[in-house]
């Protein structure tokens, strides 16, 4: 059974910097995609970064240079770290994996059939 715990999420002023942690079980991390997407109140789900698992990495154009996506294998777990953050980048993040065999990592939320629970992300100006 896939499980994925974010966590790390928190209120912090525009500026700042948090980390966001995917502890992942049950998953198989091979020729396939993960990835973080967030959702704001009355707004749709989009993807912020992704990364395939042979090491290429996309992100949103919003958060481009300010946001790294990253994984440790030891821990199976996968992170995403957010610099400058601004009052615009609060929302709930979730973490998310797809299963499928690609490529590349696809963008369109639907794709992806694992899902964490989010963690919310609040920053104030």
């Amino acid at each position: 059974q896939v499980q994925l715990v974010e966590s790390g999420g928190g209120s912090v002023q525009a500026g700042g910097s948090l980390r966001l942690s995917c502890a992942a079980s049950g998953y198989t991390y091979s020729n396939n995609c993960m990835g973080w997407f967030r959702q704001a109140p009355g707004k749709e789900r989009e993807g912020v970064a992704f990364r395939h698992s042979y090491g290429s990495k996309n992100y949103a154009d919003s958060v481009k240079g300010r946001f790294t996506i990253s994984k440790d294998s030891a821990k199976n777990t996968l992170y995403l770290q957010m610099n400058s953050l601004k009052p615009e980048d609060t929302a709930m993040y979730y973490c998310a994996a797809d299963s499928t065999i690609r490529g590349y990592c696809a963008t369109d939320p639907y794709r992806y059939n694992y899902w964490g629970q989010g963690t919310q992300v609040t920053v104030s100006s």
